[in-house]
C-alpha cells in the first residue's frame, strides 16, 4: 500500500509472495530460457528462491551489500563478494540475475558488468520486482515502477530489530 505523499510503500506478505510470482509470469512471457539463477543476497534470496524452484533451475547466491549507514537507509560503500556460491559446477550459459528492487541501481549495474566480464556466461538478463524513479538501472523484467521512488516496507523487516530475547517473549505463555 503506497502512502498518499508517496514516499513509503507497505508490503504485507501476501503482497510480496504475489509479485514474486508475477515476476515469474512476466520472464515466461518473455520466452527467454535460461540455464541458472543467480540472486543477489538477502534481498534477492526470496524472489531467487521462488523463481528456482517454480523453473526448476539451479540457484546461485551473490552476497552484496550497501546500506549501511542510519540504519540502513543511507548508501554506503557497495560490497560485492569475491565467491558465488552454486550447487555444482560454476555459473555459466544463459543466467538470470535476481533481486528485489533497483533503488538507486548501483548495485545491479555493478554486479551486470562484473557478470558480463566473465566468459562462461553467455547471455545474461535481471529481474525485480520494484523499480524506483531514481534508478541508474533498468533490469531486463520487473514488476511494477515507482516513479516516486518510496522507501520500501518489505515484510520480513520486522525481523531486522528482533533479538532472540523480544522473540522469546512472544512465545511464552
Amino acid at each position: 500500500m503506497l502512502t498518499d505523499d508517496g514516499k513509503h510503500l507497505y508490503v504485507s506478505w501476501e503482497e510480496y509472495h504475489q509479485l514474486i510470482e508475477r515476476l515469474a509470469l512476466k520472464v515466461h512471457a518473455s520466452g527467454w530460457e535460461f540455464d541458472q539463477i543467480l540472486c543477489l543476497a538477502r534481498g534477492g534470496l526470496r524472489p531467487g528462491d521462488v523463481l528456482s524452484r517454480v523453473f526448476d533451475k539451479p540457484l546461485g547466491i551473490m552476497s552484496t551489500s550497501s546500506y549501511r549507514d542510519e540504519g540502513g537507509t543511507l548508501q554506503g560503500r557497495l560490497d560485492m563478494a569475491k565467491y558465488i556460491t552454486m550447487p555444482k559446477g560454476e555459473l555459466a550459459g544463459r543466467v538470470l540475475l535476481v533481486d528485489d528492487l533497483a533503488d538507486s541501481g548501483v548495485t545491479l549495474q555493478a554486479v551486470v558488468e562484473r557478470l558480463r566480464s566473465m566468459p562462461a556466461i553467455t547471455e545474461l538478463r535481471s529481474s525485480v520486482i520494484w523499480v524506483k524513479g531514481v534508478s541508474c538501472y533498468t533490469p531486463d523484467y520487473y514488476v511494477e515502477a515507482l516513479p516516486t521512488s518510496p522507501w520500501i516496507h518489505q515484510p520480513f523487516e520486522e525481523y531486522d530489530g528482533l533479538r532472540p530475547a523480544a522473540l522469546l517473549k512472544r512465545y511464552e505463555v
